[in-house]
């Protein structure tokens, strides 16, 4: 995910190091005296946890504050502020089941050896590989990941929400570089400490991490058999159900359609009224699904599966995990949902996004990759733009916000 703010100041109360609380802004001299006290306390935590001090020392060196950015970022999570076209818009799309396809040759080796031991189809595990780092892109973009021991340290610092997260989290990382796995430099990743080809939080790491290359090191980092592998484990070791689907496109009878969020089985559902799509049967009549409409009543059903809800162990959305099912089922072949997500105009194609992002780069307004990827970066270039344009500033990239930059560039 790609995120860039430029944040001008932000007040923060009711931070917590070693059970004291304080108030601190995070531009003023206080703010760094009050980080300064956070990592006293925290040192204590960490060395009850089995930290060494020499490894804190290692790991805080030229960590002096907080990152006003990653509270930012915090607040903005795509998962509960994109609407759900927007979401699937950027994240299962021509150019993400395109790579999916050539990454499925590029690693059908090591797809096939880890579908085989882990039971978890590789068309899966190439769409969760995509949500998480562009198929390995971000990886090759040092500059957009951040250190680790920072994100995690200012979420425990000025987060209270996230603060028992962050303090496991941040432990966990130390216990990486402890066993001497990566070195402080290389331990970057993304606002909430995820790490990887695979984007794994450390404890998680600690907990699933694969070498299947056999070299040694469980490497998400450099190894994208491992990192695989890693994604397979989680799934494996959650209830993964092998030969299974994540859920079934449905059509909902009136009676069925108030009991979303119901759990029954198969048989019970077909009594209800509700049957797949395009005729299709349903294979295991005592299978349990629940009912969801994930885009609304107007937009596609399902009956979401056991996979799905293991899928979600991975990243708990009812956004994040019909999108990796989707994608995965895009690569293996399947078609798009019978009933399409409701969506306020056309989706523009790959090669309208492409010149939607160069004519805004053209005016000066964006400046990130012209890659037709419509990430935060792109909305808000197309915001600045509605703005200069004198229309209200959505930050949608429409046909109609195309047509109106053609005129304008």
């Amino acid at each position: 995910m790609s995120y860039r703010k430029n944040l001008t100041r932000y007040f923060l109360s009711g931070i917590i190091a070693a059970g004291t609380a304080f108030s601190v802004s995070v531009e003023s001299a206080s703010a760094d005296a009050g980080f300064r006290k956070w990592k006293s306390g925290f040192s204590t935590y960490a060395k009850r946890n089995g930290i060494r001090n020499s490894t804190i020392q290692k790991a805080f060196k030229g960590v002096n504050s907080a990152d006003p950015e990653v509270l930012e970022l915090a607040r903005y999570q795509p998962e509960f502020r994109q609407k759900l076209w927007m979401y699937f818009d950027s994240r299962v799309n021509e150019q993400t089941i395109e790579r999916g396809l050539e990454e499925k040759k590029n690693w059908s080796r090591w797809l096939t050896r880890i579908e085989r031991k882990y039971g978890v189809s590789a068309n899966v595990l190439l769409a969760i590989w995509s949500m998480e780092s562009g198929y390995g892109e971000a990886m090759k973009k040092p500059k957009s990941l951040r250190s680790v021991v920072r994100s995690l340290a200012t979420l425990s610092y000025a987060d209270r929400k996230r603060r028992k997260f962050a303090n496991g989290q941040l432990v966990g990382a130390l216990k990486i570089l402890q066993s001497g796995r990566i070195t402080t430099n290389e331990l970057r990743g993304s606002w909430a400490g995820a790490m990887g080809h695979t984007q794994f939080i450390p404890t998680s790491y600690l907990a699933y991490g694969q070498d299947i290359d056999g070299n040694g090191k469980k490497d998400i980092w450099r190894s994208i058999p491992d990192a695989l592998a890693t994604a397979a484990n989680l799934l494996k070791r959650n209830g993964w159900r092998t030969g299974r689907t994540w859920g079934y496109e449905v059509k909902v009878s009136r009676r069925a359609a108030n009991q979303a969020g119901k759990s029954r089985t198969m048989a019970a559902w077909a009594k209800l009224g509700v049957r797949r799509v395009k005729g299709r049967k349903f294979p295991r009549s005592d299978e349990k699904g629940v009912l969801k409409f994930p885009a609304g009543k107007n937009g596609p059903a399902f009956l979401m599966l056991k996979n799905f809800f293991v899928i979600k162990r991975y990243n708990n959305s009812d956004k994040y995990a019909p999108a990796v099912g989707h994608l995965a089922d895009q690569i293996s072949g399947s078609g798009e949902f019978v009933q399409p997500i409701p969506r306020p105009f056309r989706r523009l194609t790959q090669e309208e996004r492409i010149e939607l992002q160069s004519r805004l780069a053209k005016l000066g307004l964006y400046k990130f990759d012209i890659d037709g990827k419509i990430g935060g970066g792109t909305r808000a270039a197309i915001r600045r733009a509605q703005k200069k344009f004198g229309v209200n500033p959505t930050g949608y990239g429409s046909p109609k916000f195309l047509s109106l930059l053609r005129k304008r560039s």
